[in-house]
């Protein structure tokens, strides 16, 4: 039986959108944000998942502070401060290829992996959020088309820029013997990218030698062709949102079709669907737990936001209405992608007020939730692996730290006695913990 892999989205106290209204109040102020992750990841760490992972956009939808904490980190800076507190698990920063340099960012996290001996991601993005353009100079956000050469070419650069020091090109000889020179690299092994394309420009080596795990792992999130395609091409893992295992399972063959058509092997890459959960000692106290947040839910935000993830104008919304076509026919090309695409057909399949719609959304559009028990939640685990609709999962916790401790202290002995996951770290790198099987 193969090994069920996971990684964990943290983020502020909890996944589920009212979990700061429940949590702690030492939880909330502005000296506890950081420690809420920090501790995240040590429980994560202490449950040997294979990794955390932080989300980020490079900009602001102001609506959303109204109704819930936005304390947007830096996710590479935090990757910096948790590799110092963690000793194991792995960690992914998301950094997007519209909105970066490729010289800059390898070198960010070129250093984060020789900080954290190896342990680092990068989770590669393109961004959906056309508010970001104003934020870097730009009249417009490119299409997705554009987003999507430019990704793959911005992977290619820094992809060189991390091979540009050989693994042994540092000899740190410091010349003591008698007649011996003092050499601390061989030059020879250090070589210019000398990279020009259509999008990149770049010349030089990398300022630092190549990392403990050669290179950062490489996430992608993408689910339209496009991003399935760069998936296939360049991910270690792949994050999904999929409803069942009937979708799961065809959504982790087209990615490993993809892998394929690049030359890759196509067991070489991990699928993690992401699963939102809650849970209870037992069925009636989980669902209590779902209700309590449910129950402080604003039902304005929730139609708000799912206006903002499909990139809707929300002003040209009535939540008592169905979507109408005048709405959807605003969302600028630039803005569209496959969630738009999801929620547009559901909408207009159920044929229900947008508002009741998004009521019913209560996690990710088109993603699974799971309430219940621990024994449940291992079965649900082992229900998808078995049935190949995922390699394990991207788990969402909708309360921090409670959530993620429940799942390391209840439902990770359960997966060990069914041999469904490590008893011990075998490895010290990330990539070397997604090589396990």
């Amino acid at each position: 039986m193969a090994l069920a892999h996971f990684t964990v989205f943290l983020s502020g106290v909890g996944y589920h959108e009212s979990a700061w209204k429940l949590a702690d109040p030492a939880d909330l102020g502005e000296r506890a944000w950081f420690g809420v992750l920090e501790r995240a990841a040590r429980t994560a760490e202490r449950g040997l998942l294979d990794a955390v992972f932080f989300a980020d956009s490079p900009g602001l939808e102001i609506f959303r502070a109204r109704y819930f904490p936005q304390v947007g980190f830096d996710p590479l800076e935090l990757l910096a401060a948790l590799s110092r507190t963690t000793s194991r698990v792995g960690l992914v920063a998301t950094a997007s290829t519209t909105y970066s340099q490729p010289y800059d960012l390898a070198r960010r996290l070129s250093t984060i992996d020789h900080l954290s001996g190896g342990r680092a991601g990068w989770n590669i993005v393109t961004t959906r959020y056309a508010g970001a353009a104003g934020n870097f100079g730009l009249a417009e956000h490119p299409d997705a088309a554009l987003r999507y050469a430019r990704a793959e070419e911005f992977v290619e650069v820094a992809s060189r820029l991390w091979d540009s020091w050989d693994a042994g090109a540092v000899v740190a000889d410091p010349g003591r013997e008698p007649g011996a020179t003092a050499v601390w690299a061989n030059t020879d092994l250090i070589r210019p990218v000398d990279f020009h394309g259509k999008f990149f420009n770049v010349s030089g080596a990398l300022t630092l030698p190549r990392s403990p795990q050669g290179r950062p792992a490489f996430a992608q999130a993408g689910s339209s062709g496009p991003g399935v395609e760069l998936a296939g091409k360049t991910a270690d893992l792949v994050f999904t949102a999929q409803p069942d295992i009937a979708a799961g399972r065809r959504f982790r063959d087209s990615v490993r079709d993809a892998a394929a058509r690049h030359g890759r092997d196509p067991g070489s890459m991990l699928v993690l669907p992401g699963v939102s959960f809650v849970l209870g000692s037992t069925e009636a106290e989980a669902r209590s737990l779902r209700a309590a947040l449910e129950d402080a839910v604003d039902p304005e935000f929730r139609w708000r936001n799912l206006a903002h993830n499909a990139g809707l104008d929300w002003r040209l919304i009535d939540p008592g209405q169905p979507l109408s076509a005048d709405a959807v026919a605003a969302v600028p090309p630039a803005a569209r992608t496959s969630r738009t695409d999801q929620i547009v057909r559901r909408s207009r399949e159920s044929g229900k007020a947008f508002g009741q719609l998004a009521a019913e959304l209560t996690g990710l559009p088109g993603g699974l939730e799971f309430t219940g028990t621990p024994e449940q939640f291992a079965g649900l685990i082992q229900a998808w692996t078995d049935g190949g609709a995922g390699d394990g999962f991207t788990l969402q916790p909708a309360t921090l730290p409670g959530s993620l401790e429940a799942f390391t202290d209840h439902v990770v002995p359960i997966l060990q006695r069914r041999g469904l996951h490590r008893r011990q770290y075998a490895a010290t790198t990330l990539r070397g913990h997604l090589a396990e099987r």
